[in-house]
C-alpha cells in the first residue's frame, strides 16, 4: 500500500474509547485526535447536557418517558472547537462548565440509563461518526455504538486516583468541593454504569486496556498512538 493509500485509510478510522468516570478519557482522546488530525467527541457531554436540561425544566430524573421526549425535542448541534473537539449545543446554548456541577454528575447516570435515551443518543453518535476520522469516548462506544470500530480502547485507573483528578478539575474551575464526597459519587456512578440493564460499562473483546493510574495522560496517549500505528502497519503493509 502506498503512503497516500495509508493516509486515505487513516482518515476513515473510527477510534472508540470506553472507561469509568475520571479516568482521563477526554484528555487522552483530544491528544490522540490532535495528533491524527481527527475530530473528538466526548459522548458523556451529551448525557450531561440532557441532564442539565432536565434539571432546568424541573423534570424528575427518573421520569424516563418525559426525558426521552425532551431528548427528541431538543435541537442538538455539534460544532468543532479548539481545533478538533466537537462541542455540544442544546437549543442553541453552548454546553460547557454548567454540566460539571455535582448535581448534574449525581443524576447523569440515572438519565443515561433510560433505554429510550440511550437508543436516541446512539443514533446521534453513529451519525456523527459515520464518515470516520473521529475519536469517540464514553461508556458503551466499543460495545454498542461502534462495536466494529477500527481501534477499541478501554482506559482504567484506581478510584482514589480518579477522585483526586476530579477534585482538582473542579477546584480549578472554581467549585468548592470535598474529596470524600467526590470519591463517594464516583463509586456510586461506577456501580450504576456497570450494573445498568442496557449497555453497561464493560471491556469489549479486542480492546486495548490501559491502566492510567501511574501514568501522565500524555504518556497514555503516546502509548496508545504507538499501538495504533504498529497494529495498522502490521495489518495493511
Amino acid at each position: 500500500m502506498t503512503w497516500k493509500g495509508k493516509e486515505r485509510r487513516r482518515r476513515r478510522w473510527i477510534i472508540a474509547m470506553d472507561g469509568p468516570a475520571g479516568v482521563g478519557k477526554s484528555t487522552v482522546g483530544r491528544l490522540i485526535a490532535k495528533k491524527l488530525g481527527f475530530l473528538f467527541l466526548n459522548t458523556g457531554e451529551m448525557y450531561r447536557a440532557l441532564t442539565w436540561k432536565v434539571m432546568r425544566e424541573g423534570i424528575d430524573p427518573k421520569n424516563g418517558k418525559r426525558i426521552e421526549q425532551l431528548a427528541r425535542r431538543i435541537v442538538w448541534e455539534f460544532k468543532p472547537a479548539r481545533g478538533t473537539s466537537l462541542r455540544t449545543f442544546v437549543d442553541g446554548v453552548k454546553i460547557n462548565h454548567q454540566i460539571r456541577s455535582e448535581q448534574v454528575s449525581r443524576n447523569a447516570s440515572t438519565v443515561a440509563g433510560i433505554p429510550g435515551v440511550r437508543k436516541f443518543m446512539r443514533k446521534l453518535q453513529r451519525k456523527l461518526g459515520e464518515k470516520g476520522g473521529i475519536v469517540m469516548e464514553g461508556r458503551d462506544i466499543t460495545t454498542n455504538v461502534f462495536p466494529d470500530a477500527d481501534f477499541k480502547l478501554f482506559l482504567d485507573a484506581s478510584i482514589d486516583e480518579r477522585a483526586v483528578r476530579r477534585y482538582w478539575q473542579l477546584k480549578n474551575q472554581g467549585y468548592h468541593v470535598d474529596l470524600k464526597t467526590i470519591r463517594e459519587n464516583i463509586a456510586a456512578r461506577d456501580k450504576q454504569d456497570r450494573e445498568r440493564k442496557i449497555n453497561p460499562l464493560r471491556q469489549a473483546p479486542g480492546s486495548l486496556v490501559v491502566d492510567t493510574t501511574h501514568l501522565t495522560l500524555r504518556q497514555v496517549a503516546n502509548k496508545i498512538l504507538k499501538c495504533i500505528h504498529q497494529r495498522h502497519y502490521r495489518v495493511t503493509d
